[in-house]
């Protein structure tokens, strides 16, 4: 992706060409200041100002002393963060202006929009950066932030596991600390097994340079309030001897999108300064198969002292998230907020588009969906039924990981997790697809971020700061 701080840049009134937005209903009026030349133009591109409709048109008849742009959108005084993403797309490299008006929250789709994911295959024919100036100076910093967090995500997910395994999770964890004076500790092999048992489990058939652990990062005054953020770190995920299907695999390298989302939300909040003691936990492993994977029918130990009895392999992600879980609850914070590729289930309530929120506090969920339908990143709340509980109820140990029926994946897996959240706490869980199947204007295939601007806005206005 370019440098973000190149994609929007202050307006001092350089030299730049003009972006006019439309809606289709206000379209016939404002072509009558157009010339019929300009009108013909926008008339032989099929412009009636329909959302996401680019049009070019000539300043003058003849051709001469450049061109503006045209855009349509829903509504010019109500803008979202997507409006001018199609523009950003489409237009030329160069330096543009809305003309009538600031682009406000359009200044995070201009960005995204703009977004490529390169490492593996160059653009036939690349296309240099598409400007927009603001004279809203104060907003740059923050909108170029969120983009950034957000292909962030996407470089991460977009990343064959090869390429990124539990080591590059961590080498991301390292980069991360350094850059924001961090502390950062991993604990591996036969500590890791020891302390965080689950997690060692669910890793452990994996080849020594995918070997499982855990970081753990902190950051922030001591007398600050608490905030743990905690992702699912499954770098690939073949189900285990419970195996999943060649097309049930075909998309696991998005397995750590939870992660990525985790590590990606604590740069956000170490970047504005958010006046919070942090501490961000990634539990990164590979779900593999060998001759000491963890079997159908063993009873694991968890960090908490819980027991659990493995009724499925490929239920591991909530596994390794239980004693993520246990640890920042040690912390005794004032809220933790986790984020997994975690359910399928979620998938089929919900879609690809609406990540899965579930919370303890009828609040805390209030608050992130307001923040997500402010910020156009708006998530679904699904339950956490005290009903389902006994689902979870195992002859042999004290909780079974995955229940004997077909009925609210998503909810039960959330259960899962609440047992290991400590008595008490503010806790909320965004089941996350970290994959977008079909492309959409500013929002291009593959990996991307669900429930993240939601969770950093509302964390913004929980904890205060920039």
């Amino acid at each position: 992706m370019a440098d973000n701080h190149a994609l929007i840049q202050p307006d001092r009134g350089q030299e730049a060409i003009s972006i006019h937005l439309v809606n289709r209903e206000g379209f016939p009026e404002w072509i009558k200041q157009l010339s019929a030349g300009q009108r013909a133009a926008l008339e032989a591109q099929k412009f009636d100002g329909s959302g996401y409709q680019v049009g070019i048109v000539p300043a003058k008849d003849n051709g001469e002393d450049g061109w503006f742009a045209v855009g349509g959108v829903a509504n010019p005084q109500d803008l979202s963060s997507w409006c001018m993403a199609k523009l950003a797309e489409s237009l030329p490299e160069g330096t543009y202006r809305r003309a009538d008006g600031e682009p406000g929250p359009a200044l995070h789709g201009w960005q995204t929009a703009q977004y490529v994911f390169d490492r593996y295959k160059k653009p036939e024919r690349p296309v240099g950066p598409r400007v927009l100036l603001t004279k809203d100076v104060k907003a740059i910093d923050g909108a170029v932030a969120q983009a950034r967090a957000v292909g962030l995500v996407r470089d991460l997910v977009n990343t064959p596991a090869e390429d990124l395994g539990p080591a590059a999770l961590e080498e991301q964890c390292e980069k991360l600390a350094k850059q924001h004076s961090a502390s950062l500790t991993v604990t591996r092999g036969d500590t890791l097994e020891q302390e965080y048992p689950m997690v060692h489990a669910v890793g452990r058939a994996a080849a020594r340079h995918h070997a499982p652990r855990i970081m753990h990062l902190t950051w922030g005054k001591e007398s600050d309030p608490v905030l743990a953020i905690v992702g699912k770190g499954v770098c690939f995920d073949s189900g285990g001897l419970d195996v999943k299907s060649s097309s049930g695999m075909l998309l696991m390298k998005k397995d750590m999108g939870g992660a990525a989302h985790a590590i990606a939300l604590a740069e956000l909040v170490m970047g504005a300064g958010l006046p919070v003691r942090l501490h961000l936990l990634v539990p990164a492993v590979e779900n593999a198969i060998s001759s000491n994977s963890f079997r159908p029918g063993d009873v694991l130990r968890s960090r908490k002292g819980l027991t659990v009895e493995i009724g499925n392999t490929d239920a591991e992600g909530r596994l390794i998230l239980g004693d993520a879980l246990q640890r920042a609850s040690e912390e005794k914070p004032d809220f933790i907020i986790d984020f997994a590729t975690l359910t399928g289930a979620a998938r089929v309530a919900l879609g690809p588009e609406f990540p899965a929120l579930m919370t303890r506090q009828d609040s805390t969920a209030a608050a992130l969906i307001a923040a997500g339908k402010a910020h156009d990143d708006e998530p679904w709340r699904l339950p956490l039924p005290d009903a389902y509980r006994e689902w979870l109820n195992s002859d042999i140990a004290d909780i079974q990981n995955a229940h004997g029926n077909s009925f609210a994946g998503a909810s039960v897996a959330g259960l899962f997790l609440d047992r290991f959240v400590g008595e008490g706490i503010d806790w909320a869980h965004f089941d996350t697809f970290a994959w977008r199947p079909v492309a959409r204007p500013g929002r291009p295939k593959g990996g991307d971020a669900y429930g993240l601007r939601a969770a950093w806005h509302m964390l913004r206005d929980r904890f205060g700061g920039g």
